[in-house]
């Protein structure tokens, strides 16, 4: 299998809001869906969003009080102006990350869960989204249609590579999730002016839903940093020395036979 590599050689547009991409909101709404039971079982001091777009969710049921959002591009919701690829945080300092989208449109991806690795706690969780491009909008990508959308920029990866990304550098996978089975490149007003095509998209998302689960058009995986038990394991084998004295008494005893026999 021939994979593409994951490194740019030129910068993206990057989207600084989901009102940039076809249907933002719309995405935006449905990613707030699928956290929301994801980051209540978060805990901790500090949880980043990282990216423009990770900065718009509110994540209003997550439990953790002090949420910081690190983006390059200047917005209102911004506390933090930083690249994702070099984070301005200490080692060991964040207990959650929630990235959306920051991978698509990142010259270097690599770089940026690397950065997520040194900064996370041990057992801290990242929660990552993206583009599937085994989609209908990962196919759409590439012909010349809607040729305003920010998604042609994307770099659409596969779940499963983000997955080995994280795993190289000690991540658990605890969580897969599918949404959003649309083609991602039609405006909002298509379906809210039209009640036929919104009847039947919510038909189709059933179906994939149903019996193509993988076809969705975006995912979204928790990992959970795992950490090396420190105590020790006491082992089950034991030295046994080859030499057995053998008792004073049997030794006398034997001593005795022998001098009555003569």
């Amino acid at each position: 299998m021939i994979t593409r590599e994951a490194k740019r050689k030129i910068s993206p547009s990057y989207p600084d809001s989901w009102d940039k991409l076809s249907q933002g909101q719309r995405v935006k709404k449905e990613l707030e869906i699928v956290l929301s039971p994801i980051v209540e079982r978060m805990f901790g001091y500090y949880l980043v969003k990282l990216g423009s777009l990770s900065s718009e969710l509110t994540l209003a049921s997550c439990p953790i009080k002090h949420k910081v959002n690190i983006a390059e591009q200047q917005g209102e919701a911004l506390h933090i102006c930083g690249k994702s690829c070099e984070l301005p945080l200490q080692n060991n300092s964040v207990d959650a990350f929630v990235v959306l989208a920051e991978l698509d449109f990142a010259i270097d991806p690599h770089q940026i869960i690397r950065e997520i690795n040194r900064t996370i706690t041990a057992d801290g969780k990242v929660v990552i989204a993206g583009f599937n491009p085994y989609s209908l909008a990962g196919i759409l990508k590439y012909f010349p249609i809607n040729k305003g959308n920010m998604l042609h920029q994307g770099r659409f990866f596969t779940a499963g590579r983000i997955k080995d990304w994280l795993q190289l550098l000690d991540f658990e996978i605890v969580q897969h999730e599918h949404l959003i089975y649309s083609s991602l490149f039609a405006d909002d007003g298509i379906f809210k002016e039209s009640p036929r095509m919104n009847a039947i998209n919510r038909k189709l998302t059933r179906f994939y839903k149903s019996y193509l689960p993988w076809f969705s058009s975006m995912y979204v995986i928790v990992a959970k940093k795992s950490t090396i038990p420190m105590s020790t394991v006491k082992p089950i084998w034991q030295i046994h020395p080859t030499f057995k004295p053998r008792p004073a008494a049997a030794a006398l005893r034997g001593r005795n036979s022998q001098a009555r026999n003569k």
